[in-house]
């Protein structure tokens, strides 16, 4: 089944979801327990995890990031969404690191400011 590509529907039916735990990016031989996602660069393979299976697998995770998924399902060639939450987080001077599924967009923002990315990106489902 196709993604949503109508930039108004998508943003009318984002619906926001911020997930409980703290996740964490490190760099590793290999995915952990609970990996999120994986990023393969030159310099070595990036796991994007929660945090404490970070920890228990020994690795440097660095700050806590918050993970909030879109629940539309995006079309990966959909133009403005990701612009339309960028601009909505910088307008909070909230950072943002993004990772697209085929079925979902995942957000994750500094894990102090999640709630306040949380309340900007709702904003956007009523625009």
């Amino acid at each position: 089944m196709a993604g949503i590509s109508d930039l108004s529907l998508l943003l009318a039916g984002m619906e926001p979801v911020l997930h409980p735990v703290p996740y964490g990016y490190a760099v590793a031989a290999s995915p952990v327990a609970g990996t999120f996602a994986t990023v393969a660069e030159d310099e070595g393979l990036t796991v994007i995890a929660p945090a404490d299976a970070l920890q228990a697998a020994g690795l440097e995770a660095g700050p806590p990031w918050a993970r909030i998924s879109l629940t539309v399902h995006s079309d990966l060639a959909a133009v403005g969404l990701t612009a339309a939450f960028a601009r909505a987080l910088a307008d909070h001077e909230i950072s943002a690191n993004v990772v697209a599924g085929f079925h979902h967009d995942h957000i994750f923002v500094p894990w102090d400011r999640r709630e306040a990315a949380l309340a900007a990106l709702k904003g956007l489902c009523h625009v």
